[in-house]
């Protein structure tokens, strides 16, 4: 068999549909890419990637397959010959491209491209995800429709099956007590990251480092338009904040289902948000020129808030409204939970073969990958109490600078380094070296002081606990404790960086130098948390990090 691809979209929803045949040693799975795209130049490296066999345009033509799979009706697809099975490579059917084929059909539903000249291969299976998909296109073109059947859709299955793992998605990419917002974006000059490109760096700005993670989802046909070092550099102040760029196969869904709140344009991708659970959905614009009046994504538009300016997103997170987006879904996929098997079967009877009885088509979706880079200095502000403080942390220069400057040491510029008021470390990773040299805790904390005298406090974090805290003139160093915080069965643990930039507010507020056991109440992020303060012992002060 032959899947065969135009774009790189459209080959990511061929690979979720390539399991249907696993275990099947009568199969030889071979991939082309269709000519003609200006989103085709990722697809060869991404058939490479999942270890592919290519075969040339040239020699695809001149050869003669048993099933040829497409997810585009576009190009030079029937050129091919074979049996023909065409599948959607996105959700609802929601755009018309006026520059494409007919102005007034939906792209993947216009007849322009579904009927085929006499001396081309017919469509023998075009597979939809919703009855009102197959209505659709019976109202405008009959002949059309005639092999078309409702299937369901194949890469809905893999997000409704890994929904289970959202926890550990969520742990893979370092969210922790944290919220996870996902920002996705379509292709187009519609799109989030063409209308408003300043958006995810405003929030970054905006939203505080311990209360909310950032993400983002784009389009594989903007990522091929603009190339991966470019849509990078464009991104350079929010990814720098520690905005995760989920990778366009596989890894985007995985970060859907770990969201807990999507901002979204008028792509699908919010379709495949709302079908596993219903959580909050906020889009940046209604007014949009592809958008298909009466399609999933303009019904779902809509009904949810719409954003204006990053500050006001929490307030336009609050207003969604439970039951839109589970509504819109249910509009888009039909067969939830079957597609596959419902696909398996009709792909093994054109090509008369018996599926074999081991073998399962649902491939859970791989664990995402944390941050690229990560916010390595903080303006962090304090408000102090006689009990305690509360803290606001955002990355270094995205706003006002405030209580103190938190730098980790040997992460950040030495411009940052050098007007940190408090600088901090972790500890160093284990080495498999003959040699080693190391610090102490207390050790490095009087180098860094020694070093940087600009610097009023100096902090080891260490993989086991507790921390030790150096505070310039005061006598002794101090270690930090944090107290796990049980919320409904689960145990939330806080950055050691943030306790320890409260504690040191504190101390520096109060011009204190306590030489006992002290319990401060600290609010990080939306949570408050029981710090313990107190002098350390020469065996902590010495202990390795």
């Amino acid at each position: 068999m032959l899947f065969a691809a135009r774009s790189a979209v459209a080959l990511y929803r061929l690979l979720d549909v390539s399991p249907v045949f696993s275990g099947d040693h009568r199969i030889t799975r071979l991939f082309t890419l269709v000519p003609g795209s200006d989103f085709g130049v990722d697809v060869l490296s991404a058939i490479e990637a999942v270890g592919g066999r290519t075969v040339p345009w040239s020699e695809a033509c001149a050869g003669t397959y048993d099933l040829v799979v497409a997810a585009s009706p576009k190009g030079d697809v029937p050129m091919l010959r074979g049996t023909h099975v065409l599948l959607p490579h996105g959700a609802g059917f929601n755009k018309s491209l006026p520059e494409e084929g007919s102005a007034d059909s939906a792209s993947g539903l216009d007849p322009a491209y579904l009927l085929r000249a006499d001396d081309a291969a017919p469509i023998a299976l075009h597979a939809v995800a919703h009855p009102e998909q197959l209505a659709r296109l019976a109202a405008v073109a009959p002949q059309a429709a005639r092999n078309t059947k409702v299937i369901g859709d194949p890469t809905l299955e893999r997000v409704l099956a890994s929904y289970p793992r959202r926890d550990h998605y969520r742990t893979a990419l370092g969210t922790g007590p944290r919220k996870l917002l996902v920002l996705a974006s379509t292709w187009g000059p519609d799109s989030l990251i063409r209308r408003r490109p300043e958006l995810p760096a405003q929030l970054a700005a905006h939203l505080p480092h311990d209360a909310y993670q950032l993400a983002l989802i784009v389009h594989p046909n903007e990522r091929s338009l603009l190339g991966t070092y470019e849509l990078t550099e464009r991104l350079a102040p929010a990814l720098d904040a520690g905005m995760i760029l989920a990778n366009p196969h596989e890894e985007w869904a995985s970060v859907l289902i770990a969201a807990d709140a999507l901002v979204t344009d008028h792509g699908s991708t919010a379709l495949y948000y709302a079908a596993p659970q219903d959580r909050p959905l906020v889009s940046v614009s209604r007014d949009c020129a592809e958008l298909i009046p009466g399609s999933p994504m303009d019904v779902l538009l809509g009904h949810i808030p719409e954003l204006g300016s990053a500050e006001a997103i929490e307030d336009a997170v609050r207003a969604y409204r439970p039951g839109t987006g589970r509504a819109a879904a249910q509009a888009a996929f039909a067969y939830q939970g079957s597609a596959l098997n419902r696909l398996r079967g009709e792909l093994y009877a054109l090509v008369g073969l018996t599926p074999p009885v081991l073998g399962n088509p649902l491939r859970l979706l791989p664990d995402p990958a944390p941050a690229a880079r990560a916010a390595t200095a903080f303006d962090v502000h304090a408000e102090v109490t006689a009990e305690g403080a509360r803290i606001v942390r955002h990355p270094a220069g995205m706003g006002p600078p405030g209580h103190h400057l938190a730098v980790e040491h040997g992460a950040a510029t030495e411009q940052l380094t050098r007007s940190a008021g408090l600088l901090y470390r972790h500890s160093a990773p284990s080495t498999a070296a003959p040699a080693d040299l190391s610090w102490s805790a207390g050790g490095w904390t009087r180098h860094v002081l020694a070093e940087y005298p600009g610097c009023r406090a100096a902090a080891a974090v260490r993989r086991d606990g507790p921390w030790l805290l150096d505070v310039r003139g005061h006598p002794q160093p101090y270690t930090v404790q944090v107290e796990p915080r049980p919320e409904g069965g689960r145990i939330a643990r806080i950055d050691p960086a943030a306790a320890i930039s409260a504690v040191h507010a504190w101390l520096i507020t109060h011009r204190t130098k306590p030489a006992a056991p002290t319990v401060l109440t600290c609010h990080i992020g939306e949570r408050s948390v029981r710090v313990l303060l107190r002098p350390a012992t020469a065996d902590e002060t010495g202990r390795e990090i």
